[in-house]
């Protein structure tokens, strides 16, 4: 595989991170979070490949499926507890639950980019197609490294972009921006789910 088509497969694996990175925005960021965003996205979309390398093409059969459905079960949830938290702030539903530390402004959000758990399971649902991308690399010629690290320098750019993106678009929104960023979670886990 030449240099420009592993481009061009980073550029595709990275379109789920940029799209789940302008949701994020939409909630209101930092810099410090769309740093550790990106970095997190990068580093999964690098270290995927090579598990799904490991693992080999047998099980990446089994595991491809199961993995895009995880991922999208996972956007799924966040999406919809944005929107939740989003019409609890806006005072269309009532809980009696504390807010939780939000992942831009003081405001509650659905997910706490700050805690190590929920960070990486946001990357990881954004990275599991490079998983399946892994097994196939070992079929192929291809310098593992460079392609390796080109997914996640890529993606890492996308979800940086994305992330800057939706923070504009937040200013622009408003209050509405965390309905808008959750249906958009819940939009692109519907498509990972049925496509």
């Amino acid at each position: 595989m030449n240099y420009p088509t592993v481009l061009l497969v980073s550029v595709a694996l990275g379109i789920d991170a940029f799209s789940v990175a302008l949701g994020l925005g939409l909630m209101g960021v930092r810099l410090r979070d769309i740093a550790l965003v990106s970095g997190a996205v990068s580093v999964f979309h690098v270290v995927m490949p090579l598990i799904g390398l490991s693992l080999g093409a047998y099980l990446g059969q089994i595991a491809g499926p199961v993995a895009s459905m995880i991922g999208a079960l996972v956007l799924l949830a966040i999406g919809l507890n944005t929107i939740w938290d989003s019409l609890k702030e806006a005072g269309l539903v009532k809980s009696g639950r504390t807010k939780t530390a939000s992942c831009g402004d003081e405001k509650g959000t659905a997910i706490n980019l700050h805690h190590p758990l929920s960070l990486a399971a946001m990357a990881c649902s954004v990275s599991l197609d490079a998983l399946s991308v892994g097994f196939g690399l070992g079929t192929i010629q291809v310098d593992l490294w460079l392609t390796v690290l080109t997914m996640g320098v890529v993606a890492g750019l996308m979800t940086a972009v994305g992330l800057f993106c939706g923070k504009g678009l937040h200013k622009a929104v408003g209050e509405k921006a965390g309905i808008l960023a959750g249906l958009i979670l819940v939009g692109i886990g519907l498509k990972l789910l049925f496509s």
